[in-house]
């Protein structure tokens, strides 16, 4: 590799900006008119991320023209400069505003010579790269394997472009807004929208009877049904009972105070049945018969039933289902109608061949197999087989009226596009999107998606990368207001408002493995598949059979098989491997090697490759070291394919509460690793001199990750980034035996080099708390023997006495124990604390967190400088959580951390009071 230029992104970044730019992408799920809305994909990076990304790695660093910028001073105002075009440009409202768009583009054509690369994503997923890409005036090529990625993908920017700024063609257009004046993809959605209403007003004729009104006694007057709630029932493991008994995991309805409603199940000991009763006022919902890991009985009153029970009565006996309540529109919001006297309409099971497909039978991600529900037909009820099937056929002659109608309109307006396979290719675009809200219905039509009691609505299927087994559940209307098609297809037509219709883009549906879209040398950028965290082939196929069902003709080659292809996924799936975990890891690592080779051969010599990866690292070695299979392999793949990583920048690209974060190694930031092809004659390096390397340069490396505010549940990930870009400086890094290190053996010398530097930073700290970070390492806040307390106090220059009246521990009866928070005085004021501890401070903090950021801002107000340090604690005290699996402790130094940059601009809107310095410390 030859010489180049370093871009921007290999450099400096304003981090801080990219990442506060991506909050309300990721806090917020209900943005609107986001292009996500076109339909379910996992893992989504928010689009303002990549968009700098992307920015970033076609910028020039001014370090890089000296002949432009000669001085450091020259280079620093330039970066800045840039720095604030990023800062415009990384923010959601600059996705439609076109003087900031204008204003990066002209900087790329400036900086690229007026021939800007193209762009290929092979691992494109929803396609939030190559669609940015084309944001930013590049002509895009994505592919993936997955159908529905590529499906997806499709819709969002190859579609759009070949019709932009065409008025629409639907009858009612024309005299409701005019024929001119539609920019990009406006008139598409306009179309959308209408032939959706148009579907939903269909459906309604044919299957309208079978959601009938409500009679509310209140009015007189026929309601509609928002949802039926259900309960899910299986026969009772107790001989001497054998009842149905439902099975439910909360009986409240409504938890909106004043509005309160529940469930009252009452049983028939004469019958052995359940009966179930509406109540409302200011009551309490009985607890729930369906809990984690253990079930009960009302009617015989059995109880800690285990899912192991349970997954026999299912499979053996089968699942009944039983009416608990009805969800109306009132007049005045939600009414709660109990299910005597309601007559349900009987509807007996469409043919649905189709859906008779086998779901995987891999518990981390499906859990119905295992309760006698194997096939796709299952997680239906009827009614709604019936409403989606109805549905998927109207897309057919939904998209025929779509051509007649382009038909007439095209040949009397002056558009000049009046030919037959134009307005046929415009009516498979149409069907596209509204095949996609019948993808959209299918995530909330369906048996297990839940009530939520809060909002009072029906929760949609997805809400993590996984199919759940849901034991109570609503049906909800798909011929009402909220959740019908008219709705999906208004999600789907306000994706299309967003998405740039910039240069053609291609999509292609590929196996990176083998091949990439050809087009060229190209800037790659790529956010590949995490390991074994997500199933996506697996879990597509929960829409792709009714997609295929919609848009079989439309798309042939995309849904040529019965299902998603699986067996070349680029996942480490040890079930499709017979449960051999080797062979899903060797799967895996030589599939990156493979994909990276190709990636090397393609990308242009003048921009570097982005990788995105999100994986924690949860494991520990024989040694007590911590590693990463899921990081060891990608890496391997792209060490053995001769990358060099120049740059990482960790990317916050989750919401903070998401609940695949819960128990999985999904990260709240991505690591966006650069990586350029290493040079051929790259030297040796010894295991001491990496190791020699590693010490120089990863504190200062760490230093800057706390300063961009990274997340300690992410810091060990981040410092990945540089650790490794030492060790692939190197042609080889040796062992003392002459062999390779292994990139396993490298990443656990960098988590070892991490640990060293955050144990080492602890000497700056008062000598109290130094005593409490060990002590909370070896106890936590439990009980611990006051002779080892004395020993450790003495080696920490302090004693149980001072460490008593720091109000740090409680002493008594020859034991020691740390305070917790909520112990600590909540009157505590560090203006007049004589032993002022970081420790404290950074509890406090926490403490004042709780109730909100504007107490934590006032509190590090006052603290000055002194928060900064009590901040960096905290991360400290996470890896020490996170290697004790103390989850909710750690949770709290999280939350901290993830919480500063608004506490600290809370704090900076006040001036600061008198705070006390460092030098206020004890030692």
């Amino acid at each position: 590799m030859g010489s180049y230029k370093k871009k921007l992104i290999e450099v400096a970044l304003p981090l801080d900006a990219v990442n506060d730019a991506c909050r309300p992408e990721t806090e917020n799920p209900f943005l609107k008119d986001h292009p996500r809305a076109i339909h379910v994909w996992w893992a989504r990076a928010p689009l303002v991320a990549t968009r700098a990304m992307i920015f970033a790695s076609l910028i020039d660093d001014p370090s890089s023209r000296p002949e432009d910028f000669p001085t450091e001073k020259q280079q620093d105002e330039e970066r800045e400069r840039l720095f604030t075009i990023m800062r415009e440009l990384c923010t959601w409202k600059s996705t439609s505003d076109d003087s900031v768009l204008s204003r990066a583009r002209a900087e790329i054509a400036e900086a690229t010579n007026g021939r800007p690369p193209r762009l290929i994503d092979p691992f494109a997923g929803r396609g939030s790269i190559p669609l940015e890409g084309q944001r930013l005036g590049l002509e895009v090529h994505a592919s993936d394997l997955n159908p529905i990625a590529a499906l997806i993908c499709r819709a969002l920017i190859e579609i759009p472009p070949k019709f932009a700024g065409l008025p629409p063609v639907n009858p009612e257009a024309d005299a409701r807004l005019g024929n001119t004046g539609w920019r990009g993809a406006q008139g598409l959605a306009e179309d959308v929208r209408y032939y959706g209403r148009l579907m939903s007003e269909q459906a309604e004729q044919r299957i309208g009877h079978m959601f009938p009104k409500v009679m509310l006694r209140e009015t007189g007057a026929g309601a509609a049904v928002v949802a039926w709630l259900w309960a899910r029932t299986v026969k009772c493991p107790n001989p001497a009972c054998g009842a149905e008994m439902p099975l439910v995991r909360s009986f409240a309805l409504s938890t909106k105070a004043g509005k309160q409603a529940w469930v009252e199940p009452l049983v028939n000991a004469v019958s052995n049945t359940v009966q179930f009763e509406v109540r409302t006022g200011t009551g309490v919902a009985p607890k729930g018969t369906k809990q984690r890991g253990s079930s009960r009985c009302l009617i015989c009153g059995t109880s800690n039933i285990s899912d192991a029970q349970l997954r026999e009565q299912s499979t053996t006996h089968g699942i009944g289902e039983q009416l608990m309540a009805v969800a109306v529109d009132g007049p005045r919001g939600r009414i709660y109608v109990s299910p005597e006297g309601l007559e349900q309409p009987a509807v007996e099971q469409p043919s649905v061949d189709f859906l008779d497909q086998p779901m995987p039978e891999n518990p981390r991600w499906f859990s119905p197999p295992g309760y006698g529900m194997p096939t796709f037909r299952d997680l239906f009820t009827n009614r709604q087989l019936v409403a989606m099937t109805t549905f998927s056929d109207l897309v057919s002659e939904a998209r025929e009226r779509v051509k007649s109608d382009a038909e007439a309109a095209w040949t009397d307006s002056t558009v000049g596009l009046g030919s037959e396979a134009m307005a046929s290719e415009y009516a498979d675009a149409v069907a596209t999107y509204l095949g996609l809200a019948v993808g959209r219905l299918a995530d909330y039509h369906n048996s297990l998606a839940t009530w939520n009691a809060a909002n009072q609505n029906v929760s949609h299927l997805f809400q993590r990368q996984a199919i759940p087994m849901a034991w109570d559940f609503a049906e909800a209307n798909v011929l009402g207001r909220e959740l019908g098609m008219a709705v999906a297809a208004g999600w789907v037509a306000g994706a299309l408002t967003h998405v740039p219709c910039g240069p053609p883009g291609t999509v292609s549906q590929l196996d990176a493995v083998v091949a990439l879209p050809e087009c060229g040398e190209a800037l790659i950028s790529t956010d590949p598949p995490y390991y074994d965290n997500i199933g996506y082939a697996d879990l597509s196929d929960f829409f792709y059979v009714w997609l295929r069902r919609s848009l079989a003709r439309v798309h042939p080659a995309l849904f040529a098989t019965l299902l998603v292809p699986k067996q070349q996924e680029l996942i480490a799936t040890p079930y499709r491997f017979g449960g051999d975990v080797a062979a899903a890891k060797n799967h895996f690592e030589t599939g990156f090697a493979r994909s990276f080779a190709l990636m090397r051969e393609r990308m242009h010599p003048d921009f570097p490759l982005t990788v995105y990866y999100a994986y924690a690292q949860s494991e520990e070695d024989a040694s007590g070291g911590h590693a990463s299979t899921g990081w060891e392999t990608m890496l391997t793949g792209l060490v053995a394919a001769g990358f060099e990583i120049t740059g990482t920048w960790p990317m916050r690209t989750t919401k903070k509460a998401r609940s695949v974060a819960r128990g999985t190694n999904a990260l709240a930031s991505a690591i966006v690793l650069v990586c350029r092809p290493r040079r051929a004659d790259a030297p040796p390096g010894t295991r001491r001199e990496f190791l020699r390397v590693l010490k120089e340069e990863l504190p200062v490396a760490l230093r800057h990750l706390r300063h961009g505010n990274v997340a300690p549940v992410d810091f060990a990930q981040a410092a990945i980034g540089p650790g490794m870009a030492v060790f692939t400086r190197f042609g080889k890094v040796l062992e003392a035996d002459g062999t390779p290190m292994s990139v396993r053996m490298a990443l656990a010398l960098i988590n070892g080099a991490m640990d060293e530097v955050v144990t080492e930073q602890e000497g700056d700290l008062d000598p109290y708390t130094r005593w409490a970070i060990e002590w909370f390492e070896q106890h936590g806040s439990a009980l611990g023997d006051a002779g080892e307390a004395i020993l450790l106090s003495q080696a920490k220059n302090t004693s149980i006495e001072g460490l008593r009246a720091a109000g740090l521990v409680e002493s008594r009866g020859g034991t020691v124990r740390l305070l917790r928070r909520d112990e600590l005085d909540a009157d505590w004021d560090p203006a007049t604390d004589k032993r002022l501890t970081v420790w404290e401070m950074t509890q406090h903090l926490i403490r004042r967190l709780d109730a909100g950021e504007v107490p934590a801002s006032a509190l590090a107000r006052q603290l000055g400088s002194n928060a900064e340090v009590a901040r960096d604690l905290a991360y400290r005290l996470y890896i020490v959580c996170e290697r004790k699996k103390w989850s909710q402790e750690g949770q709290a130094y999280n939350a901290l951390v993830v919480a500063w940059p608004q506490i600290q601009r809370l704090a900076a809107a006040e001036p600061a009071s008198a705070s006390p310095s460092q030098t206020s410390f004890e030692v």
